[in-house]
This record gives C-alpha cells, structure tokens and sequence, in this order.
C-alpha cells in the first residue's frame, strides 16, 4: 500500500461520473464533478454535502464559550491512522471524508487544509460554506488564524485529538501573536451530531496461544525491565496508541476500520497495572486471562475508559516521586497536559512498546511468513483470474477488489481485508491512493496497465502486497518505467547494511534506476506491518522519523512511477530484516522478502538489469516455487500452479544485458552518502 506520511486514504479521484451499461465510467451530459462555487447561480455536483445547519450549530456552541476560531482535526482521541465512523467530526462538519485534512470553523469562515492528493475530492464532497486551502502545514492553518483573529481572541480545540507536537506547532505561532490557544473540556462537534454513530460493543477476545510467543504478563515484564533500566527512573509508562495496548495484553477487537484494534488505554506502573477500556465488552473469559480484581503487581485494574483522566490525575498527585513515561508521537495533548510539573514526566519519540513491539519475536516471525504464503494464493487466484476474463471486457476494477476479497476470506485465518483495496485502471492507477467506488469505477483493458495493492487481517499476520500487470502490449517507455521501478525494488531489498542504520540513509536505492532517467515517485518507500495488526505499523520504515532497523523488523519495499492521466506503476514487497553474511564484517543486515507473487514478465526488459538483479530476481523466484507449490497443490489449485511455474521461469543470464555497471549496492550508496550518514 502506497504510503504518504504514513497514511493510507480512499480517493474519489474520478466522482461524479455515470456508468455506462459496459461498467465504465463516463461523464454526464453538461455536468462537471467539482463545485463551482462563483457561478450563478453555485454548481454543486451530487456528492457534496449540504452543510449549513451543521455549522450554525457549531457556531452556536462556541459563542459561549468565547471562541473565536474552532480547530477540528481529522483524528481520534489516539491519534489512529484509520478512525471509527463515529470520530469522523471532520467529515460530518464539512463533507470532506479524506482521512488527511483540518477544518476550521469561525463564525463568518469555514475552512479545510489538505494536501494535494485530496484536492479534487475535497472539491467534490464540500458546499460552498467551505473555502479550499491547497496546504497542510500547521504554520499555514496558524499564519490564517492570526489574520483572521485580533489579539487576545481565543482559538478551541479538543485535546483529545492534538498530539503533543500538533499542540507545540499551533503554540509557536499563536503565543507570540496573542492569540489564545484554548483546551475545552469537550468537543463541539460531538455535542451537536445528533445521529452520531454509538460506541462500540463487540467483545474483546485474545489471541491465539499458537501465534503467541510471549505471554501478556512477559510482556509487562519486559517493559518494566526497560523502565528499571532507565536512568530517568521512570516508575510507570502510559500508553495512548491503540496498538501499544492491543500489543501488551495479545488482544484484538473491531472498534477501527481495518484494524483489530479497540478504544483504550494503560498506565502501566512497576506495581500495579491500569487497563481503561469500556468494560461491559469485558467477558469473564477476560476478566480471568488479565487476572482482574486482585490487588498484586501482576493483576490488571480493569477501569472505565472515561475515567482515565481522574485516575491519571490520582496518580501524579497522590503517588511519591512518580515520573510517567510517554511517547510524544501518539500521546494526546489532553492527558500530557495533566502531567505537572514537568519534572513528573519523562518523554521519548515513541514509548518503549512500540519500539519492543517493532521487532517480531521467532514465532511472530514464522506466523507472519505463513500468512504471506496463503495470501499469495489468493492473489495469483485474482491474477489468473483477471487473465483469462479480461479479454472478454466485463470484468472492471470492482468487480477485481471484490475477487481478490473473496478469495482472502477462503484462506485459513482471514478475518477481512487490511485496508481498502486499491484496484485501479489506466489513468486512474496514476493516482497513488485510488480506491475504486461506483462513480469512478472503470472496465479493465487488455490495452491498459492494472495496480493491485491489497491485503488481508489474519489471526497470524497483516499482509500488504502490490503487482502492476499489463494484458497487451505494453509501450517501450512503460516497459522500461517498470523495470526501472523493479529495478529499485532489488536495489533496495538486495541491500547489505550495518544493523542499526536508519531507513531514510537507504531509501534512495529504491529511487537510483529512475532517477538516473529523470524519473521518481512522490510518496515513501515502505512501511512497518504487524502480526494481525495496523498495516503500517510505525515506527519501522524509511521515514525520517523511524528507528533504525534491526534483525526481526518487517517492513514493506515499495518504489513506483506514475503518469499522470495514463498509468501507474507500483511494485510492493513485504520483507524483514535478517543477517547477513559478510566476507570480513560482522552485526550486518539485509532484506527477506516474504511477498511470495512473482512480477509481470510481460513488462519487464532483461537488457536494463545488472547481472546481480538477475540473480536476485532468480533467487526469489525459487523461492516462491519452494513456499507456494506445496501450498497450491494442497489446496488443489493446479491451474493456478501451471500458471506459477510459467511466470516464474528463470532469467538467464544471456538475457540479461549490463547496461547497468556491476558494482555493489553498498558502493552505490557510499557513491551518494557518506559513511557517517549511513550510520
């Protein structure tokens, strides 16, 4: 899945269209599918949304209050990726359902920043109540609000959905224009979204004791170990992140979309541990797993989620020489603000969950590997599939998310999709983070170019997977941005390095064939994945705000190219992290790659590779041959191995010419970054 500052999104990069009886799209008669907002009279298409009562009664809610300007983030009370339907006050005051934006409202504006890969939806879903700033920086929305705002006016927002920086970022600015950063108590647009969704009920339930190395109680004992171990003597660690709680206690729930995750925190000290989660989702089963109700250091406090205000409030102020460990990352502004004075807390980038949980442990590893197996079947299914079909010019990117979907679900231990899938067509494969919808869906074409980026939650793994096929005769030029996008993919998976180096002194391997033709892509090369868990799991990639890689941490590889109004290319691994062998070196890494699909041999050009991406490209395509034959042939799928062994025949080194030199990968990086850098 293509990330952009670490964030997966749906685009209705093509709305307003009609559907022709074929199932392409196609575009009204004398209609357009954005606003038109200085017509007379405005045109709004269909798929905006009528605004005007919601934001009076916003407006309304703030006169009291005295606020001048009302910030609403496009986030939950845990800074999550992927926010329940019933968080998504943003979407419900503007319109605009892009999972990257902030509204703000006053009373005679409304405003919405986001980036350009939401520009045209954003011009699609909003009335005209809405201005369109083409930004997202926080020094943008502030530099607005001091122009719009006299001194000493005050600026609300929820605490509960600003991170600590967010909070420092808007401070920055508006303290020393006087204007007035303000936390309320509650937030606005909950109390005037009168159908809000409710809060879920579902049961929590555990993992399995077979994908499980370490026991929840290990765990805490492994994080208190840290903690005695740190000079700051920290006496106890909170956890705001969905995932760092998931993680602790091995276990899952359905409150966030994609993501096994449910509402919660933990204070978890170095004698008594706090679990606040709503508890009537709390089973006996549960209650006897997290040995609830008894009062030792190994027991868990099962509280109100509510409540964790009071309690963290309680234990700063009642508890001696206390010192709250938290990461700044994904830790609101709304419990950090409790934590006085200054000397009672002790911060760090990301909470030392997070960090333990980045490396995955030998039967983490091994579950996630499995999952990878089965998953490949599910998508050569789609791939032969697709093959065969498409030439009779029925099938469309629909009806392929809804194949490979289905095909998932058959595969032991799916429990649904990762993310949305990203089916896309031509011209719309050249918008990075399309997902089909009815209004844009398109038929598939032997002449055009396909993107398949999908991925399944398995009660063993979370998978994430990406293949760029062509059924025609694809042109030179796409022929040759292919390769050279697969090209970076080697480059980078091939890659020896010493353990500890940080993935953004590496990415640009992935970037080296393209940019050598003037050639790139505009979003990151890979992100973390879990164990049935988020499909970017932070803090591994190759951003520059995550951890150095060591042995155990998977990650995705995934460097594209994409012309705008024609195609897209996206190849997407998922890899970890192992050692390697050296001749002189010790303590070095380099990449696995666990994604078991061969690549489209059809858009491939021999001539480009170097002798060693050949032997790469060799080695990996015996290796999916060894995983999913077996696999394949066990679940009867002989089609689908016939086609297996056909696309993953070798590239013989007579095939392979030398246009690039031969050199290695580690004297190509050394070429572009010093030693220091790389360190």
């Amino acid at each position: 899945m293509a990330p952009c500052f670490g964030i997966l999104f749906l685009a209705f990069a093509l709305g307003g269209l009609l559907q022709d009886a074929g199932g392409a799209a196609q575009p009204g008669v004398g209609q357009t599918s954005a606003r038109n907002c200085s017509a007379t009279p405005p045109y709004l298409p269909p798929t905006a949304v009528n605004t005007s009562l919601r934001l009076q009664a916003l407006r309304k809610e703030m006169e009291p209050l005295n606020i001048r300007a009302y910030i609403i983030p496009a986030t939950d009370a845990h800074l999550s990726e992927y926010i329940a339907e019933r968080d998504a006050g943003h979407t419900w005051i503007s319109g605009f359902s892009g999972s990257a934006g902030t509204a703000v409202v006053t009373q005679g504006k409304a405003v919405l920043w986001t980036d350009s890969r939401y520009w045209t939806q954003a011009e699609r879903q909003m009335d005209c109540n809405w201005e369109l700033v083409r930004a997202s920086y926080i020094d943008s929305i502030a530099d607005w609000l001091i122009q719009e705002l006299a001194q000493g006016e005050q600026v609300g927002f929820d605490p509960f959905l600003f991170s600590i920086d967010t909070w420092k970022a808007y401070s920055r600015k508006l303290d020393p224009a006087n204007r007035v950063l303000k936390s309320l108590p509650y937030n606005l647009i909950d109390k005037v979204w009168k159908d809000r969704p409710a809060a879920p009920s579902e049961p929590i339930t555990k993992l399995p004791d077979s994908v499980t190395e370490r026991t929840w109680q290990m765990k805490v004992e492994e994080i208190r170990q840290q903690m005695r171990k740190n000079p700051y003597k920290p006496t106890a660690v909170l956890l705001s992140a969905l995932d760092e709680t998931a993680w602790l206690f091995n276990l899952r729930g359905k409150d966030i979309p994609y993501n096994p995750f449910f509402y919660s925190y933990t204070l978890l000290a170095l004698d008594r541990i706090w679990l606040f989660l709503h508890p009537g989702r709390v089973t006996k089963e549960i209650e006897e797993y997290l040995d609830a109700g008894c009062q030792s250091a190994n027991c868990t406090q099962i509280l109100s989620y509510e409540d964790v205000r009071a309690n963290i409030v309680n234990y700063v102020n009642v508890t001696i020489g206390v010192r709250v460990w938290i990461g700044t990352e994904y830790t609101n502004y709304a419990l950090y603000e409790l934590i006085t004075p200054e000397e009672k807390i002790l911060t760090s980038a990301y909470s030392p969950v997070l960090i333990t949980k980045s490396v995955k442990d030998a039967t983490e590893q091994r579950a996630l590997r499995k999952a990878h197996v089965r998953d490949a079947v599910a998508l050569i299914q789609l791939l032969v599939w697709l093959e065969e079909s498409v030439p009779a010019g029925k099938e469309t990117e629909l009806s392929a998310a809804r194949y490979v979907e289905e095909k998932r679900s058959m595969q032991a231990n799916c429990v649904g999709p990762s993310f949305a899938t990203i089916s896309a067509s031509g011209p719309n494969a050249a918008l990075a983070h399309y997902s089909p919808s009815n209004e844009t869906n398109r038929n598939l074409r032997v002449d055009e170019m396909y993107l398949i980026d999908s991925g399944g939650q398995y009660l063993d793994g979370t998978t994430d997977i990406t293949r760029t096929v062509h059924w025609g005769t694809p042109t030179d030029f796409q022929k040759e941005a292919f390769t050279r996008v697969l090209m970076g993919n080697i480059d980078l998976s091939r890659l020896v390095f010493p353990a500890g180096t940080r993935g953004i002194n590496i990415e640009m391997l992935a970037r080296r064939a393209l940019w050598e033709v003037g050639l790139n892509y505009g979003h990151g090369t890979g992100h973390g994945i879990g164990n049935y868990f988020s499909v970017h799991e932070w803090p591994v990639g190759f951003q520059s705000n995550n951890v150095p890689f060591e042995k155990g941490m998977f990650t995705s590889i995934e460097p594209g190219y994409y012309q705008d109004n024609e195609f897209g290319i996206r190849i997407e691994d998922v890899a970890v992290a192992v050692e390697a062998e050296t001749k002189f070196g010790w303590s070095y890494l380099t990449f696995e790659t666990v994604s078991l699909v061969p690549y489209d041999r059809k858009l491939i050009d021999a001539s480009l590779l170097s002798r060693e991406q050949v032997d790469w490209l060799d080695r990996y395509y015996r290796q999916i041959r060894k995983e999913l034959v077996p696999e394949l042939e066990q679940q009867g799928l002989r089609k689908e191995r016939d086609w297996l062994m056909r696309h993953t025949e070798p590239f013989t080194p007579a095939g392979a010419g030398l246009a690039l030199p031969s050199l290695t990968l580690v004297g190509a990086a050394l070429s572009a970054l010093s030693l220091g850098h790389l360190l």
